[in-house]
């Protein structure tokens, strides 16, 4: 009898899973690669569910990332609808929740399970209220929002609660933001690009209520009728969107055998520069915290660009330690972090880390008030620019930017001519 093929498991069937069981087929692995994913579907895109899905101007089958010839010629073992429930690093076995309670002998582990939403304290069960993570999410708000007129109150204004408002917004519905920050996003982009934000959801009809705490979900019959405020303001709503950030995914690696390992789990699963938590385990996208030598510091990025490329170097890494004499030696995972956003006909584009700015330096393009660059550092150094209104050509020439970010007065000069060109 023929001894089993050897097997990597990744264990989230997300954008960065599926970029890692790619990346080893492309890299010449040809022991297996099972894919395990808690949702029913095939691997999709999650950006659109806030914005498209959610507007209906997509279906579901669009946010698939890839077709189902496509997935067949990666001779995938797919665990779909499984969630994995333990993890022994010593003994490299992967426990998933299906009927047999398989146990899965690996050679390799990347870890690619993503985030979770994050809920209120007594908000399960009550219809109305929603997170946006899942297809099925975004599905579930849509049928809600089939009527006209509805109104929605959107529970925190970072990316996600700016967008789902901008969309549902497009809609015609009636619109409330409620926001823990005083202007939308930020905690990314700082106070005056965030009141430049504030104007554009006004300009459109959305009712802000900026450095607000929700205390509670008002209810009626187990039916959500709108949010409770600090100061004593009752906000009606017909749904209630929370978007008030994100957990790691990480439960189902916790035990004693983690302990025993070491797995720092302490914000997502802790990672060296080569995107390694233990030997043979490795992370990738939005639950991978990594040492990042070029800004040297750990750092977690829950975006989309981040998800694929960290997919593609856990594979090689992990490839590498495997056979490092095969695939060669294993590489520092040092990208420039990239995020956009569309709200609106507004289009922003960022590069680096704009998130904890002691100074941020704006550059108005001309008269209109949304076309503008700007960066982001300390008092010395920039390490993030940001584009709004840009060309797509402008929007590209951020990156060298961010890529090699440079004294103050340097980068805003490069800056300035970056815009003109």
């Amino acid at each position: 009898m023929s001894a089993a093929r050897p097997r990597i498991a990744v264990v989230g069937a997300s954008a960065a899973g599926l970029a890692a069981a790619e990346g080893l087929r492309r890299l010449g692995w040809d022991g297996a690669i099972t894919l395990v994913g808690d949702e029913p579907h095939l691997p999709y895109d999650r950006p659109p569910l806030s914005k498209q899905v959610l507007s209906g101007a997509w279906e579901p089958e669009r946010t698939a990332l890839r077709d189902a010839g496509q997935i067949e010629g990666l001779d995938l073992d797919l665990r779909l609808g499984t969630r994995a429930t333990a993890y022994d690093p010593a003994r490299r076995e992967v426990t998933l929740d299906d009927a047999e309670r398989t146990v899965l002998t690996c050679a390799g582990v990347v870890v690619a399970t993503g985030v979770r939403a994050r809920t209120l304290p007594g908000t399960e069960g009550v219809e109305g209220v929603h997170v946006l993570r899942t297809l099925e999410d975004a599905l579930a708000l849509r049928r809600r929002l089939a009527e006209p007129g509805r109104r929605l109150a959107v529970v925190g204004s970072g990316v996600l609660g700016a967008e789902a408002a901008a969309a549902v917004r497009g809609l015609g519905h009636h619109v409330t933001l409620v926001g823990s920050q005083d202007t939308p996003m930020e905690r990314v982009l700082g106070r005056e690009v965030g009141e430049l934000l504030a104007e554009v959801h006004r300009g459109h009809g959305v009712t802000l209520y900026p450095g607000a705490t929700v205390t509670a979900i008002a209810t009626r019959d187990g039916r959500a009728t709108g949010v409770e405020l600090a100061d004593g303001t009752t906000v009606e709503a017909d749904d209630v969107l929370l978007a008030i950030g994100s957990e790691p995914a990480v439960d189902w690696l916790r035990g004693p055998a983690a302990e025993a390992a070491g797995l720092d789990l302490s914000d997502g699963l802790g990672c060296d520069r080569y995107c390694a938590a233990a030997p043979g385990l490795y992370g990738a996208g939005d639950v991978a915290r990594w040492y990042h030598p070029g800004l040297d510091r750990r750092i977690r990025v829950e975006h989309r660009m981040n998800a694929g490329e960290q997919g593609l170097a856990a594979a090689r890494n992990l490839l590498a330690e495997l056979d490092g004499e095969r695939f060669g030696p294993r590489r520092p995972f040092e990208p420039v972090p990239y995020f956009w956003s569309d709200q609106y006909d507004l289009k922003l584009h960022a590069y680096g880390v704009l998130a904890g700015a002691r100074r941020v330096q704006v550059l108005r393009l001309d008269k209109d008030p949304l076309r503008l660059a700007a960066l982001y550092g300390d008092e010395d150094r920039v390490t993030g620019v940001l584009g709004i209104g840009l060309t797509p050509r402008q929007a590209r020439g951020l990156r060298p930017l961010a890529a090699a970010p440079g004294p103050w007065e340097e980068a805003a000069a490069r800056l300035t001519e970056t815009v003109a060109a």
